[in-house]
């Protein structure tokens, strides 16, 4: 019996990509608080999207908190102590106006509001799962003649998930913004750091390395060249030496993007930085990560080569 090519292409494909393992399958479950991800019983994230906060301070929605390690060990942190804003994998702003004006700072969680409109699961093939979010970005600030709130920019956010390989697994950002009123500005921290964008609070151990597709990267107190990915590893959890690491695609508005390390706080591929962006009314502005979760044998030609395999990803 002749296979049909289409069959051969498909095969091609599940054999190939980095995602794919025949043998398992990632299971996605809400609460009232969010989305568990997880696989064969073992937790992999969960997303937070009902509102939390800390004594009503620093209210916020729309993050990864816990990830966890290959292992089942918490990754992140939420409400640390020395910046009780950040938490685990989140993607805020500081600096939001529209037509020259503040219009609330969902960095700090200050004047905004996360409004979900529409959460649903997707399962994009037999091993990669998620979930699908739409939000309306909302602020006290921006109201309209009847004092209520008005949707500033739309939110959509697809987090996928896939099953664990020998050292490592992936779990993917597609993040679209699309501004709804007319001169919507972004910027992150209009000071010389300029942080904002995509970002991860992670353990932070005495070892960490910070190792970019050129070598080893010493964080400065202002964003750095790192090139199109960053891996901190080290002494993560009690399995011993393990590590994330943020790839960058090339269709982000700018590529290779500057890197905001710290030893002792969150990792940011800094995006737009301290100047603000114009979101042009009813254009999306589409910002793609991924994350490898991997334990140490993970050789760093290895993610280089995984670098090279997401590029190539349309």
């Amino acid at each position: 019996m002749k296979i049909p090519t289409s069959a051969w292409i498909l095969l091609f494909v599940l054999v190939t990509t980095p995602w794919a393992r025949a043998d398992a399958g990632v299971t996605v479950k809400r609460n009232e608080e969010g989305f568990s991800i997880s696989e064969e019983g073992r937790q992999v994230l969960f997303y937070q999207i009902k509102a939390k906060s800390k004594d009503g301070k620093f209210k916020r929605a729309n993050y990864i908190h816990p990830l966890y390690s290959l292992g089942g060990e918490v990754l992140t942190e939420d409400f640390p102590s020395d910046h009780e804003h950040h938490r685990g994998v989140f993607w805020a702003w500081h600096t939001l106006t529209v037509a020259g004006e503040y219009a609330g700072d969902n960095w700090v969680c200050d004047d905004f509001e996360w409004d979900l409109q529409q959460a649903t699961v997707v399962k994009t093939a037999a091993n990669v799962a998620g979930v699908k979010t739409r939000w309306l970005w909302k602020s006290p600030k921006v109201v309209d003649a009847d004092g209520k709130m008005k949707a500033m920019v739309e939110e959509v956010t697809m987090i996928r998930v896939g099953t664990r390989r020998a050292h490592y697994r992936l779990v993917d950002f597609e993040i679209r913004l699309k501004a709804l009123l007319d001169e919507v500005k972004l910027a992150g921290s209009l000071d010389d750091k300029g942080y904002g964008g995509f970002s991860l609070r992670m353990k932070r151990p005495k070892d960490l390395v910070f190792t970019g597709d050129s070598g080893v990267v010493q964080p400065q107190r202002l964003a750095v060249e790192g090139g199109e990915w960053m891996d901190m590893s080290g002494s993560l959890t009690s399995e011993g030496k393990s590590g994330i690491t943020i790839l960058c695609h090339p269709s982000l508005p700018v590529f290779p993007q500057k890197w905001l390390l710290r030893k002792g706080s969150q990792q940011n591929p800094q995006w737009p930085g301290n100047k603000p962006v114009l979101l042009p009314k009813g254009e999306e502005v589409v910002l793609r990560y991924r994350l490898i979760i991997h334990d140490e044998k993970l050789k760093l030609e290895d993610i280089a080569d995984l670098q090279d395999e997401y590029a190539g990803e349309k």
